[in-house]
């Protein structure tokens, strides 16, 4: 980062008046102040391209010229001075009028030399704009170093939490979940359905993240109950689906949107579009939409692999039969959004395995509660 000082001795300064002899006078002061890189010109008609070439620090501008006078000329240069890179423009004028200084001061000149020109004053001024001008760009310098310190910071708060998260998810599926990955590809699927659904980039982000946690409950599932091969009783089933409010009370209480989104899949990604869901029993639109989503991704990822109590569908049986639930178990609109075909290349089943005679009888493949 570069002195205020270093910068004062290489300043660019354009000089705009029509009067060669003010241009050969401004010329003395600055050389003598140690400016060098100036430059002069006696009309502002090609004001643009100049300021583009030159890039001045500094432009000093002679108010009453041919046209374009020095007011058109800050008009001209409004989007420099105001913008990003902030041009200062001191105004050379022997008008002293305070209609004139108004005006000026409106289009943006922040200072006024007076002539005929004092050389004292006339560099006192000259600096005292320079040395505010590089402050300024040192305070933006600064500025801009910490917001990349902050942004460092948050990327590496950021991916702490994804690994919590991700540790998390893989407690809740790591007795019953051969694979793994079980939450992983739920995560996967129930962005591509937020995105098929028209959810903006944000809500998608977040629910990629946040839907792996859906049954982090399950660690407070004796194993017994969780990897039982057969049907559960009615205590075991109740015990089996208090693992979404113990889950939503491991998430409460988190700051982030990501947790707070977890926490309400967690809690609801078992309610049933009928009313007919649990633990509290919302209806349609009442279960969140994230819930509705992760409920579809879930199920489909359950049916297109083993589990300790059945043994994965064929892809195709697992969408006619979330299909034929649609309305009933499913919101209609996730379920559409998951028959588009980016969502269908999301899903990653199993390749299909033999079933025992006994699956094949009655309604055996008709689709049961997932745990």
């Amino acid at each position: 980062m570069t002195s205020v000082s270093d910068d004062l001795s290489s300043a660019r300064i354009l000089i705009v008046d029509d009067e060669e002899s003010n241009l050969k006078l401004l010329r003395r002061i600055l050389e003598r102040g140690g400016y060098n890189n100036v430059v002069g010109v006696t009309s502002g008609g090609d004001i643009e391209r100049l300021v583009k070439e030159v890039d001045p620090h500094l432009v000093l501008l002679d108010l009453h010229m041919p046209p374009p006078d020095g007011f058109a000329i800050l008009e001209t240069l409004h989007e420099q001075i105001s913008g990003p890179s902030l041009l200062c423009v001191l105004v050379l004028t022997g008008d002293h009028s305070p209609e004139s200084k108004r005006r000026a001061l409106q289009l943006g000149a922040r200072d006024f030399l007076n002539k005929p020109f004092d050389a004292t004053e006339a560099m006192l001024r000259i600096r005292n704009l320079l040395e505010t001008k590089f402050l300024y760009r040192t305070l933006e310098e600064q500025n801009a170093h910490l917001e990349r310190r902050v942004h460092d910071r948050t990327s590496e708060l950021q991916q702490s939490q994804n690994e919590i998260l991700e540790r998390l998810a893989r407690a809740s599926e790591i007795r019953d979940d051969e694979t793994g990955r079980h939450t992983h590809r739920v995560g996967v699927l129930s962005g591509a359905i937020a995105h098929a659904l028209g959810l903006d980039d944000q809500f998608v982000e977040l629910i990629v993240r946040a839907a792996p946690m859906h049954d982090v409950g399950k660690i407070g599932i004796p194993d017994a109950i969780l990897l039982k091969p057969g049907s559960l009783t009615e205590a075991e089933i109740q015990v089996m689906r208090s693992h979404t409010t113990i889950g939503a009370k491991i998430l409460s209480g988190g700051k982030s949107e990501v947790m707070q989104m977890a926490e309400r899949i967690a809690l609801s990604h078992h309610e049933r579009w009928d009313g007919d869901g649990y633990p509290h029993g919302l209806f349609g639109t009442e279960i969140p939409i994230e819930a509705r989503i992760v409920t579809v991704a879930d199920c489909v990822d359950a049916l297109t692999h083993n589990r300790p109590y059945r043994m994965s569908w064929p892809l195709v049986k697992a969408l006619d039969e979330i299909e034929r639930c649609s309305g009933s178990h499913f919101d209609p609109d996730v379920v559409t959004a998951l028959m588009s075909s980016d969502c269908r290349k999301r899903i990653v089943a199993s390749p299909p395995q033999p079933w025992p005679a006994v699956k094949e009888e009655g309604s055996a493949r008709r689709f049961t509660p997932i745990r």
